[in-house]
């Protein structure tokens, strides 16, 4: 429609976070420090990713396990058990391992890595009309990247890229909600300035 409504536009892209952009904000300036310092322990950074993906694999087999047994009767139950039993090896694997599980869960990032790219493009497509987009944009783009670096990377040096890629990440995906966080406290002020002059505006 031609006649459509600007702030019905804004809210349609921001919704809420018009409201809480405050939040927003804080949360990218707390992602970027965290990259920040994340890019001077590379190698921490990456063990501990590799140990907590253990551990929420030893939690997913375990309640899966759980869950099996409280299926009684269900004809794929034995088939969830072994599932479950993957899961919890894998976890004991990477959690008594984790150098040695750095190099496969490396391929794990890079498909992460190239999910967000994918999604922040998207993202910024979808608030072309309004400031800030392009860094955004520029965002996903980038993610892509690195994803495809680590991807070329692979395996031979899995234990520094993994940490080094991850806070790197960690910087973008911050970056990327402060302009976000911008774009829609500009989003709200306008909104705000529309209000008031139209509740300003004299009656014919």
């Amino acid at each position: 429609m031609n006649g459509a409504n600007p702030q019905a536009m804004q809210t349609e892209v921001f919704g809420e976070v018009k409201r809480n952009w405050g939040w927003m904000l804080a949360l990218g300036i707390l992602m970027v420090i965290l990259g920040t310092i994340g890019l001077g322990m590379t190698f921490f950074l990456t063990i501990a990713s590799v140990l907590f993906f253990g551990v929420l694999l030893l939690f997913g087999g375990g309640f899966q396990l759980v869950d099996a047994f409280k299926s009684k009767g269900w004809k794929s139950v034995a088939l969830h058990v072994l599932m479950a039993l993957v899961y919890l090896i894998a976890g004991l694997v990477m959690i008594g391992d984790p150098i040695g599980s750095s190099i496969w869960l490396t391929l794990m990032i890079v498909a992460m890595l190239l999910a967000a790219g994918t999604i922040r493009i998207v993202m910024a497509f979808q608030m072309r009309a309004h400031k800030g987009w392009g860094w955004v944009a520029f965002s996903g783009a980038l993610s892509i990247l690195l994803g495809m670096m680590v991807f070329m990377q692979w395996p031979a040096s899995g234990l520094w890229v993994i940490g080094m890629f991850v806070a790197i990440e960690m910087i973008i995906q911050g970056w990327s909600s402060i302009m976000i966080a911008f774009a829609a406290k500009a989003a709200a002020d306008e909104q705000s300035a529309q209000t008031g002059e139209t509740s300003g505006a004299a009656p014919a």
